[in-house]
């Protein structure tokens, strides 16, 4: 199987942009979880720029014309010329600029929910390294065609909201980060119900100094878009090459919070869930699946002990979320 081609990347950039002097740094990430468009070929003008590029992979930064308007042309994998694209993009670069761009949605005319038109979606202010020594600066994506506007919070070290109602198609902008161990935990639009939970190692896995985008991939509901891949972060780095995933969180159990303590269990479970709440603190809990449904929910009424019955539930996993005195903590469990 054929990867991304560095080496003709740059050779077609060196014939496309002649004597020009003019130029800006582009990253593209494939991010179009079309099953259609899982591996395609990227034409600048008439020139192949990156041959079978797949689906969450990105390019690294590399030089681009500017000052002149070229085609970005997007072709299935065996495609023989620019002739064969089937989406068309035109750009204009500013000179000494660096833009990100993400290729997403859908191309198939039918089997996907929603069946949003495959686009390029443009970020004209990115960075390659971080703006400030001992950062990460990471710039955030919504690009998940079926998933809800979302917020989403960091919950490891309490810095609290750090996108606000995101949608489909939206950059957060950079978030200038001092390089530590995150959890970013992905919320509905009201931030009371929490989708999923994910780790962001920063400092684990060395990213000191760099600048990253953070892309929301694939389908929330994949049984509505013809089993294509399933929600989840990943992380394009400015080296290119395979997005990297970020992985759900095993440690956003709420077994340790601010006013008390927490313990849900067992976990797994194929009837009863439990929860125990020290100073019973908490006033209301929600159970919702994995694409952030909601099932059920209950007061608690400031007790000590709650039993839910869970047995009606189909197997799989779910997300159990507390609320009350200004907190919201979310647990995952599994239903056998």
């Amino acid at each position: 199987m054929k990867r991304l081609t560095f080496g003709i990347i740059a050779a077609a950039l060196a014939l496309s942009m002649n004597a020009l002097s003019q130029t800006a740094r582009v990253q593209v990430i494939h991010n179009s979880a079309d099953l259609a468009a899982n591996t395609v070929d990227v034409y600048l003008d008439n020139t192949l720029l990156i041959d079978d590029f797949q689906f969450r992979t990105a390019s690294p930064f590399i030089d681009a014309p500017a000052g002149v308007q070229f085609t970005v042309g997007i072709a299935p994998s065996n495609s023989s010329s620019s002739m064969d694209a089937i989406a068309t993009f035109d750009y204009t670069l500013a000179s000494g600029e660096t833009y990100v761009l993400v290729a997403e949605g859908i191309i198939s005319p039918s089997g996907y929910s929603p069946s949003t038109a495959f686009d390029i979606a443009v970020y004209g202010m990115g960075r390659e390294t971080a703006s400030m020594s001992g950062n990460t600066d990471v710039l955030v994506h919504h690009g998940s065609t079926d998933a809800p506007t979302v917020d989403v919070a960091e919950i490891g070290v309490g810095a609290g909201t750090i996108v606000d109602n995101a949608s489909y198609g939206d950059f957060a902008g950079y978030l200038e980060l001092a390089t530590a161990d995150y959890q970013l935990q992905i919320q509905d639009q009201t931030g009371m119900t929490a989708v999923a939970t994910y780790d962001a190692p920063l400092a684990t896995l060395g990213l000191t100094d760099a600048a990253l985008v953070v892309v929301a991939s694939g389908f929330l509901n994949p049984a509505m878009n013809s089993n294509g891949p399933a929600f989840g972060l990943f992380v394009a780095l400015p080296t290119g090459g395979d997005l990297v995933e970020l992985p759900t969180s095993s440690t956003a159990d709420i077994n340790s919070l601010d006013q008390g303590s927490v313990l849900i269990y067992p976990n797994p479970t194929s009837s009863q869930l439990k929860i125990e709440i020290e100073q019973g603190f908490m006033s209301e809990f929600q159970i919702s699946d994995i694409s952030g449904k909601l099932i059920k929910q209950e007061m608690i009424n400031n007790q000590a002990t709650v039993e839910t019955d869970i047995s009606s539930l189909p197997t799989g996993e779910y997300y159990i979320t507390l609320m009350g005195n200004s907190q919201v903590k979310t647990f995952k469990f599994s239903k056998i």
